[in-house]
């Protein structure tokens, strides 16, 4: 495994990131010992980068990461663990946002659904218009200098709030945003490659980037006029009319793309799409969403070796945002 820095600074990460929303969990595929088992394979493989958050199954799923961790003590020291505030977890009004009383109040809760006594990265799920940034900011800030996290990220961020949440922290010499955290696929290009980018570079701030198969739709295992797999996220009804405005000639064609790419390089079309986005130099980490120890497996074959320039330039001109 070839660890990357987190921008500008230190910490060093796997450029793959398991992500335990688990969505088989959510959907009652998966227990908790194959969400156990799916976070030992990753870390079994290398991977040192686990995202979660308050959020995903009502805690539910930090409680399994809490779970998944006690039995690895000896490997916990070297993990960097995320978690995330700000989405709405309750019916009260305080039950959401990224005010001072919802933060410090969420972080110990976090903190004792993943029996640790600190995280490594805590990441503000969205951006709160509802709150002053120099509020959120100083709280988490203050949750750095109190030791119960090292690190402060922002997911669903523009380059605007970016910009704007750097110039705050500076100003009042807080602990400065490291990570941002966005969608980037084949399918998804426009806001980190338009805005994004150029602002990590500028700032030196990490990035990891969700939805890297576009819930699946780049496995290869979905095309246009096929109906979706059973057991599948698009296979419900609900999701089948959804799943046929999604599936355009454009995103079909980037898929054929994709399968055919495969085959010349002996991978698999969810291989070559994460290997295209590790090739961004921006890029420090893919999320990946298994819901299996094999889809663990299978995505870590994305690394180990160089996505050939020609490739790379097919994949950007059939996936250009017009």
């Amino acid at each position: 495994m070839d660890y990357r820095t987190l921008g500008r600074f230190g910490v060093k990460v796997s450029p793959i990131c398991l992500g335990t929303a688990f969505r088989g969990y959510w959907a009652g595929q998966s227990d908790e010992k194959t969400c156990i088992r799916v976070i030992e394979t990753a870390v079994d493989h290398g991977i040192n980068f686990i995202d979660c958050a308050n959020f995903y199954y009502a805690g539910k799923c930090e409680e399994v990461l809490g779970k998944a961790l006690k039995g690895m003590k000896d490997k916990r020291d070297n993990l960097v663990i995320t978690s995330k505030v700000w989405s709405r977890i309750g019916k009260e009004p305080n039950d959401q946002g990224a005010s001072r009383y919802h933060i410090m109040r969420e972080i110990e809760r976090t903190l004792k659904r993943l029996q640790l006594d600190h995280i490594d990265l805590y990441l503000l799920h969205h951006f709160d218009p509802d709150t002053p940034l120099d509020e959120t900011l100083g709280a988490m800030s203050d949750l750095v200098q109190q030791g119960k996290i090292r690190y402060i990220g922002a997911c669903n961020y523009t380059a605007a709030q970016v910009v704007e949440a750097l110039w705050v922290g500076d100003t009042h010499q807080w602990a400065p945003l490291a990570c941002l955290q966005n969608q980037y696929s084949l399918l998804h290009r426009g806001e980190v490659e338009q805005e994004l980018s150029g602002r990590c570079r500028q700032h030196g701030l990490g990035m990891m980037t969700f939805s890297p198969l576009a819930v699946g739709l780049l496995s290869g295992r979905f095309r246009r006029g096929r109906k979706p797999p059973k057991n599948s996220f698009w296979a419900p009804d609900a999701k089948r009319k959804r799943f046929k405005t999604v599936m355009t000639r454009k995103v079909d064609q980037i898929i054929e793309t994709l399968v055919k790419a495969g085959k010349e390089l002996d991978k698999t079309p969810a291989q070559v799409a994460f290997a295209w986005i590790l090739d961004h130099p921006e890029i420090t980490a893919a999320i990946t969403g298994p819901d299996k120890p094999e889809h663990v497996e299978e995505v870590c074959g994305s690394l180990g070796w160089a996505l050939p320039t020609e490739v790379r330039e097919r994949l950007d001109a059939v996936s250009t945002t017009e």
